[in-house]
């Protein structure tokens, strides 16, 4: 065996666990983000591929799950700027509609939460997910958004006023 398939092996070894540990919560954050499962899958297998791709130029790999969060940020970026493309080989975007088994599920309050949350621009809806969501702190919140952590300081203290405004304007 040459050095080259020992690297290939333990990069697949370490991406197989990052799989196993965190694609379900990757894939949860990009269902907040996006609204829709299939694509948020879509976002999370790309994410993984990116990584696997580019693992031997990771000068840190302890950061691989960092990466990972930024790419499923940044796909899902992609995917709602694309929605708002319009395009001459499909119709328009129509947003999910909540199934009735999830609405079920949900409940009318996560529900309304849910639309509010959908409602804030991207940069706050990122930081609200980000810091609850994915119970991120607000240094990894600032790494995978890549900005300070002041900025992201802020910008949830905005986002959380924006979101009580939203439900309290709804009730």
């Amino acid at each position: 065996m040459n050095t080259s398939e020992t690297a290939d092996e333990t990069a697949s070894d370490l991406i197989a666990v990052l799989y196993a540990e965190h694609a379900l919560g990757l894939a949860r954050l990009a269902l907040i983000m996006l609204g829709d499962r299939e694509t948020a899958e879509d976002v999370v297998q790309e994410a993984f591929l990116g990584l696997h791709r580019r693992f031997g130029g990771l000068r840190d790999r302890s950061k691989a799950l960092v990466y990972l969060r930024s790419a499923v940020l940044n796909n899902a970026r992609s995917v709602l700027r694309r929605r708002r493309l319009p395009s001459w080989f499909a119709g328009a975007y129509e947003p999910p509609v909540w199934s009735a088994e999830s609405a079920a599920l949900l409940g009318a309050e996560r529900r309304e939460v849910m639309e509010a949350l959908h409602r804030l621009p991207r940069r706050q809806r990122e930081a609200l997910v980000l810091r609850y969501y994915a119970d991120l702190s607000e240094e990894e919140t600032a790494q995978v958004m890549g900005v300070s952590r002041g900025t992201v300081k802020s910008t949830t203290s905005r986002a959380l006023d924006a979101l009580g405004r939203l439900l309290g304007n709804a009730r």
